[in-house]
Protein backbone atom coordinates (compact mmCIF):
# COMPACT_ATOMS: atom_id res chain seq x y z
CA UNK A 1 0.00 0.00 0.00
CA UNK A 2 2.70 2.73 0.83
CA UNK A 3 4.10 2.56 -2.92
CA UNK A 4 0.46 3.28 -3.94
CA UNK A 5 0.44 6.23 -1.95
CA UNK A 6 3.67 7.74 -3.05
CA UNK A 7 2.50 6.89 -6.48
CA UNK A 8 -0.43 9.26 -5.67
CA UNK A 9 1.33 11.87 -4.31
CA UNK A 10 3.62 12.37 -7.19
CA UNK A 11 0.38 12.69 -9.40
CA UNK A 12 -0.66 15.33 -7.63
CA UNK A 13 3.00 17.13 -7.89
CA UNK A 14 2.70 15.87 -11.77
CA UNK A 15 -0.46 17.43 -12.30
CA UNK A 16 1.42 21.13 -11.97
CA UNK A 17 3.13 20.42 -14.80
CA UNK A 18 0.24 20.26 -17.17
CA UNK A 19 -1.40 23.27 -15.32
CA UNK A 20 1.47 25.44 -15.34
CA UNK A 21 2.58 24.17 -19.15
CA UNK A 22 -1.25 25.30 -20.40
CA UNK A 23 -0.80 28.74 -18.78
CA UNK A 24 3.05 29.58 -20.28
CA UNK A 25 1.24 28.32 -23.34
CA UNK A 26 -1.70 30.68 -23.29
CA UNK A 27 0.52 33.23 -22.27
CA UNK A 28 2.98 33.36 -25.21
CA UNK A 29 5.58 31.30 -23.78
CA UNK A 30 7.66 28.81 -25.72
CA UNK A 31 6.81 24.83 -25.12
CA UNK A 32 10.70 24.80 -25.71
CA UNK A 33 11.73 26.87 -22.97
CA UNK A 34 9.10 24.98 -20.96
CA UNK A 35 10.64 22.19 -21.31
CA UNK A 36 14.44 22.89 -20.89
CA UNK A 37 14.10 25.13 -18.02
CA UNK A 38 12.55 22.50 -15.89
CA UNK A 39 15.56 20.03 -15.88
CA UNK A 40 17.91 22.99 -15.98
CA UNK A 41 16.19 24.40 -12.83
CA UNK A 42 16.47 21.19 -11.41
CA UNK A 43 19.71 20.19 -12.16
CA UNK A 44 20.82 22.17 -8.70
CA UNK A 45 18.63 21.19 -6.66
CA UNK A 46 19.46 17.43 -7.14
CA UNK A 47 23.12 18.17 -7.33
CA UNK A 48 22.77 19.76 -3.77
CA UNK A 49 20.80 16.79 -2.58
CA UNK A 50 23.11 14.08 -3.81
CA UNK A 51 25.92 16.27 -2.47
CA UNK A 52 25.04 16.95 0.32
CA UNK A 53 24.86 12.87 1.04
CA UNK A 54 28.11 12.22 0.02
CA UNK A 55 27.15 10.47 -3.00
CA UNK A 56 28.20 12.44 -5.75
CA UNK A 57 31.74 10.76 -6.67
CA UNK A 58 30.06 6.99 -6.76
CA UNK A 59 27.41 8.27 -9.34
CA UNK A 60 29.91 9.73 -11.97
CA UNK A 61 31.53 6.82 -11.36
CA UNK A 62 29.36 4.62 -12.47
CA UNK A 63 28.29 6.70 -14.97
CA UNK A 64 31.81 7.04 -16.04
CA UNK A 65 31.59 3.01 -16.69
CA UNK A 66 28.94 3.04 -19.36
CA UNK A 67 28.60 7.04 -20.62
CA UNK A 68 26.69 6.01 -23.92
CA UNK A 69 23.82 3.89 -21.76
CA UNK A 70 23.43 6.58 -19.33
CA UNK A 71 22.72 9.41 -22.12
CA UNK A 72 20.71 6.80 -24.41
CA UNK A 73 17.95 5.65 -21.57
CA UNK A 74 18.47 9.47 -19.80
CA UNK A 75 17.62 11.07 -22.91
CA UNK A 76 14.74 8.74 -23.60
CA UNK A 77 13.03 8.92 -19.91
CA UNK A 78 13.68 12.29 -19.54
CA UNK A 79 14.02 14.08 -22.80
CA UNK A 80 11.44 11.82 -25.29
CA UNK A 81 9.30 12.08 -22.53
CA UNK A 82 8.72 15.75 -20.82
CA UNK A 83 9.62 17.39 -24.68
CA UNK A 84 6.98 15.85 -26.37
CA UNK A 85 4.09 16.86 -23.50
CA UNK A 86 5.79 20.52 -23.67
CA UNK A 87 4.94 20.26 -27.12
CA UNK A 88 1.58 19.08 -26.61
CA UNK A 89 0.52 21.77 -24.16
CA UNK A 90 0.56 24.39 -27.17
CA UNK A 91 -1.95 22.34 -29.21
CA UNK A 92 -4.54 20.93 -26.48
CA UNK A 93 -5.56 21.92 -23.25
CA UNK A 94 -3.74 20.79 -20.09
CA UNK A 95 -6.86 18.08 -19.15
CA UNK A 96 -6.38 16.81 -22.46
CA UNK A 97 -2.91 15.76 -21.96
CA UNK A 98 -3.10 14.45 -19.05
CA UNK A 99 -6.23 12.38 -20.34
CA UNK A 100 -4.04 11.15 -22.89
CA UNK A 101 -0.66 10.66 -20.80
CA UNK A 102 -2.82 8.06 -19.26
CA UNK A 103 -1.78 5.81 -21.92
CA UNK A 104 1.57 5.22 -19.82
CA UNK A 105 -0.63 3.15 -17.56
CA UNK A 106 -0.84 0.27 -20.40
CA UNK A 107 2.32 1.35 -21.89
CA UNK A 108 4.11 0.37 -19.00
CA UNK A 109 2.75 -3.00 -19.10
CA UNK A 110 3.47 -3.59 -22.63
CA UNK A 111 7.28 -3.18 -21.94
CA UNK A 112 7.62 -5.65 -19.53
CA UNK A 113 8.61 -8.43 -22.01
CA UNK A 114 11.91 -6.39 -23.06
CA UNK A 115 13.05 -6.81 -19.11
CA UNK A 116 13.81 -10.15 -17.32
CA UNK A 117 15.88 -11.66 -14.39
CA UNK A 118 18.48 -14.20 -13.59
CA UNK A 119 16.80 -16.64 -11.76
CA UNK A 120 17.97 -20.66 -10.69
CA UNK A 121 17.41 -23.22 -12.64
CA UNK A 122 17.48 -26.83 -12.84
CA UNK A 123 21.44 -27.87 -11.85
CA UNK A 124 21.56 -24.53 -10.29
CA UNK A 125 22.43 -22.74 -13.01
CA UNK A 126 21.05 -19.60 -13.76
CA UNK A 127 18.90 -18.62 -16.11
CA UNK A 128 17.32 -15.65 -17.64
CA UNK A 129 13.81 -15.52 -17.70
CA UNK A 130 11.86 -12.44 -18.99
CA UNK A 131 9.22 -10.37 -17.81
CA UNK A 132 5.63 -11.37 -18.94
CA UNK A 133 2.86 -8.75 -19.27
CA UNK A 134 0.46 -8.83 -16.19
CA UNK A 135 -2.66 -9.53 -17.59
CA UNK A 136 -5.06 -8.84 -14.83
CA UNK A 137 -2.90 -5.79 -14.02
CA UNK A 138 -3.21 -4.81 -17.78
CA UNK A 139 -7.24 -5.64 -17.38
CA UNK A 140 -7.34 -3.46 -14.35
CA UNK A 141 -5.45 -0.35 -16.22
CA UNK A 142 -8.06 -0.70 -19.26
CA UNK A 143 -10.98 0.06 -16.86
CA UNK A 144 -8.72 3.15 -15.36
CA UNK A 145 -8.16 4.20 -18.98
CA UNK A 146 -11.88 3.82 -19.83
CA UNK A 147 -12.64 6.02 -17.07
CA UNK A 148 -10.22 8.99 -18.66
CA UNK A 149 -11.73 8.36 -22.02
CA UNK A 150 -15.00 9.58 -20.90
CA UNK A 151 -13.67 12.02 -18.57
CA UNK A 152 -12.32 14.25 -21.85
CA UNK A 153 -15.39 12.52 -24.38
CA UNK A 154 -17.44 15.97 -24.05
CA UNK A 155 -14.21 18.09 -24.35
CA UNK A 156 -12.63 16.24 -27.46
CA UNK A 157 -15.30 16.79 -29.84
CA UNK A 158 -15.38 20.60 -29.19
CA UNK A 159 -11.64 20.39 -30.60
CA UNK A 160 -10.05 20.94 -34.43
CA UNK A 161 -8.97 17.75 -35.79
CA UNK A 162 -5.11 19.30 -35.99
CA UNK A 163 -5.58 19.78 -32.15
CA UNK A 164 -6.64 16.36 -31.58
CA UNK A 165 -3.19 14.83 -33.58
CA UNK A 166 -0.89 17.28 -32.34
CA UNK A 167 -2.03 17.12 -29.02
CA UNK A 168 -2.21 13.25 -28.68
CA UNK A 169 0.56 11.72 -30.86
CA UNK A 170 3.26 13.64 -28.79
CA UNK A 171 1.66 12.32 -25.69
CA UNK A 172 1.60 8.53 -27.06
CA UNK A 173 5.72 8.75 -27.55
CA UNK A 174 6.39 10.19 -24.21
CA UNK A 175 3.75 7.37 -22.36
CA UNK A 176 6.35 4.92 -23.94
CA UNK A 177 9.72 6.99 -23.17
CA UNK A 178 9.06 7.27 -19.25
CA UNK A 179 8.57 4.32 -18.06
CA UNK A 180 11.02 2.73 -20.58
CA UNK A 181 13.83 5.08 -19.62
CA UNK A 182 13.12 4.40 -15.69
CA UNK A 183 13.26 0.76 -16.20
CA UNK A 184 16.72 1.16 -18.32
CA UNK A 185 18.40 2.97 -15.42
CA UNK A 186 17.02 0.79 -12.96
CA UNK A 187 19.05 -2.14 -14.10
CA UNK A 188 22.29 0.37 -14.82
CA UNK A 189 21.82 1.44 -11.18
CA UNK A 190 21.48 -1.87 -9.83
CA UNK A 191 22.14 -1.79 -5.91
CA UNK A 192 24.84 1.00 -6.27
CA UNK A 193 22.41 4.45 -6.73
CA UNK A 194 20.03 5.26 -4.99
CA UNK A 195 16.57 6.70 -6.29
CA UNK A 196 18.19 10.48 -5.95
CA UNK A 197 21.53 9.72 -7.64
CA UNK A 198 19.35 7.43 -10.72
CA UNK A 199 17.22 10.68 -11.09
CA UNK A 200 20.63 13.37 -10.70
CA UNK A 201 22.19 10.95 -13.64
CA UNK A 202 19.81 10.67 -15.70
CA UNK A 203 19.50 14.67 -15.51
CA UNK A 204 23.03 15.12 -16.67
CA UNK A 205 22.73 12.86 -19.26
CA UNK A 206 19.86 14.45 -20.84
CA UNK A 207 21.69 17.81 -20.98
CA UNK A 208 22.88 17.62 -23.91
CA UNK A 209 19.51 17.18 -25.27
CA UNK A 210 17.87 20.00 -23.38
CA UNK A 211 20.53 22.20 -24.29
CA UNK A 212 19.19 21.61 -27.97
CA UNK A 213 15.80 22.53 -27.29
CA UNK A 214 16.80 25.55 -25.29
CA UNK A 215 18.01 26.59 -28.33
CA UNK A 216 14.89 26.21 -30.28
CA UNK A 217 13.32 28.55 -27.39
CA UNK A 218 15.83 30.97 -28.35
CA UNK A 219 15.15 31.19 -31.93
CA UNK A 220 11.43 30.92 -31.19
CA UNK A 221 10.87 33.65 -29.07
CA UNK A 222 14.67 34.88 -28.24
CA UNK A 223 14.93 34.64 -23.70
CA UNK A 224 12.15 33.37 -21.70
CA UNK A 225 10.05 35.51 -19.98
CA UNK A 226 9.81 36.32 -16.28
CA UNK A 227 6.51 35.01 -15.62
CA UNK A 228 7.20 31.90 -17.87
CA UNK A 229 10.86 31.54 -15.66
CA UNK A 230 9.21 31.51 -12.44
CA UNK A 231 6.87 29.19 -12.94
CA UNK A 232 9.18 26.81 -14.76
CA UNK A 233 10.80 26.96 -11.20
CA UNK A 234 7.58 26.16 -9.76
CA UNK A 235 7.29 22.78 -11.98
CA UNK A 236 11.12 21.82 -11.10
CA UNK A 237 10.75 21.97 -7.61
CA UNK A 238 6.88 20.36 -7.90
CA UNK A 239 7.58 17.48 -11.24
CA UNK A 240 10.96 17.44 -11.11
CA UNK A 241 12.45 17.07 -7.79
CA UNK A 242 9.19 15.95 -5.56
CA UNK A 243 6.70 14.29 -7.85
CA UNK A 244 9.88 11.88 -9.78
CA UNK A 245 11.39 11.60 -6.43
CA UNK A 246 8.16 9.91 -5.24
CA UNK A 247 7.87 7.91 -7.82
CA UNK A 248 10.97 6.61 -8.56
CA UNK A 249 10.76 5.66 -4.89
CA UNK A 250 7.23 3.92 -5.27
CA UNK A 251 8.76 2.12 -8.32
CA UNK A 252 11.73 0.91 -7.05
CA UNK A 253 9.85 -0.78 -4.00
CA UNK A 254 8.28 -3.17 -6.44
CA UNK A 255 11.03 -2.88 -8.86
CA UNK A 256 10.94 -7.09 -8.27
CA UNK A 257 7.26 -7.10 -9.15
CA UNK A 258 5.32 -6.67 -13.06
CA UNK A 259 2.35 -6.43 -11.04
CA UNK A 260 3.39 -4.11 -8.64
CA UNK A 261 5.24 -1.76 -11.15
CA UNK A 262 1.82 -1.69 -13.35
CA UNK A 263 -0.02 -0.98 -9.78
CA UNK A 264 2.14 2.08 -9.02
CA UNK A 265 1.94 3.63 -12.54
CA UNK A 266 -1.24 2.96 -12.56
CA UNK A 267 -1.59 5.35 -9.71
CA UNK A 268 -0.48 8.13 -12.68
CA UNK A 269 -4.13 8.33 -13.61
CA UNK A 270 -4.82 10.55 -11.06
CA UNK A 271 -3.13 13.76 -12.49
CA UNK A 272 -5.98 13.54 -14.83
CA UNK A 273 -8.29 14.50 -12.07
CA UNK A 274 -5.50 16.84 -10.15
CA UNK A 275 -5.25 18.74 -13.15
CA UNK A 276 -8.38 19.03 -14.02
CA UNK A 277 -8.97 20.79 -10.25
CA UNK A 278 -6.02 22.86 -11.34
CA UNK A 279 -7.56 24.49 -14.10
CA UNK A 280 -10.82 24.90 -12.97
CA UNK A 281 -9.05 27.13 -10.09
CA UNK A 282 -6.24 28.35 -12.09
CA UNK A 283 -7.39 29.06 -15.54
CA UNK A 284 -11.35 29.23 -14.87
CA UNK A 285 -11.92 25.79 -16.99
CA UNK A 286 -15.93 24.71 -16.96
CA UNK A 287 -17.02 22.31 -14.61
CA UNK A 288 -17.18 19.14 -15.71
CA UNK A 289 -20.46 17.34 -17.17
CA UNK A 290 -22.20 14.52 -15.86
CA UNK A 291 -20.07 12.17 -17.99
CA UNK A 292 -16.80 13.14 -17.14
CA UNK A 293 -18.00 12.37 -13.36
CA UNK A 294 -18.90 9.10 -14.50
CA UNK A 295 -15.90 8.86 -15.61
CA UNK A 296 -14.03 10.65 -12.72
CA UNK A 297 -16.34 7.69 -10.44
CA UNK A 298 -14.72 4.69 -12.81
CA UNK A 299 -10.83 5.80 -12.66
CA UNK A 300 -11.32 6.03 -8.91
CA UNK A 301 -12.81 2.77 -8.60
CA UNK A 302 -10.80 1.30 -10.99
CA UNK A 303 -7.41 2.33 -8.67
CA UNK A 304 -9.21 0.93 -5.27
CA UNK A 305 -9.14 -2.63 -7.29
CA UNK A 306 -5.91 -2.01 -8.62
CA UNK A 307 -4.50 -1.47 -5.06
CA UNK A 308 -6.89 -4.42 -4.00
CA UNK A 309 -5.48 -6.72 -6.42
CA UNK A 310 -1.42 -6.04 -6.15
CA UNK A 311 -1.40 -7.06 -3.15
CA UNK A 312 -3.68 -9.89 -3.01
CA UNK A 313 -1.20 -12.72 -2.98
CA UNK A 314 1.57 -11.11 -0.71
CA UNK A 315 3.31 -14.68 -0.02
CA UNK A 316 4.01 -14.60 -4.02
CA UNK A 317 5.17 -11.47 -3.79
CA UNK A 318 7.51 -11.96 -1.27
CA UNK A 319 8.99 -14.93 -2.83
CA UNK A 320 9.71 -12.53 -6.36
CA UNK A 321 11.20 -10.70 -4.09
CA UNK A 322 13.30 -12.93 -2.29
CA UNK A 323 15.03 -13.52 -6.07
CA UNK A 324 16.02 -10.16 -6.39
CA UNK A 325 18.33 -7.17 -4.74
CA UNK A 326 16.56 -4.77 -2.43
CA UNK A 327 16.23 -1.67 -4.48
CA UNK A 328 18.67 0.65 -4.49
CA UNK A 329 17.03 3.34 -3.00
CA UNK A 330 16.17 0.90 -0.02
CA UNK A 331 19.64 -0.17 0.16
CA UNK A 332 20.95 3.43 0.36
CA UNK A 333 18.79 4.74 3.01
CA UNK A 334 20.75 1.84 5.61
CA UNK A 335 24.05 2.86 4.48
Amino acid sequence: MRPILLGVCSALFFAVTFVLNRRMELSGGSWAWSASLRYLFTLPFLVAIVAGRGRLKPLLAAMKERPGAWLLWGTVGFGLFYAPICFAAAYAPGWLTAGTWQITIISGSLLAPFFGQWVAGSGGASVYERGRIPLRGLGLSLIILAGVALLQADHARELEPSQVLLGIVPVLIASFAYPLGNRKTMELCGERLDVFQRILGMTLASLPFWLMISLIGLADTGLPSGPQTLQSVIVALSSGVIATVLFFRATDMVRSSMGGLAAVEATQSLEVLFALIGEILILAAPLPSLLSWIGIAIIIGGMVLHSLFSGHNPKKQQAETSRQPHSSFAAGSRE
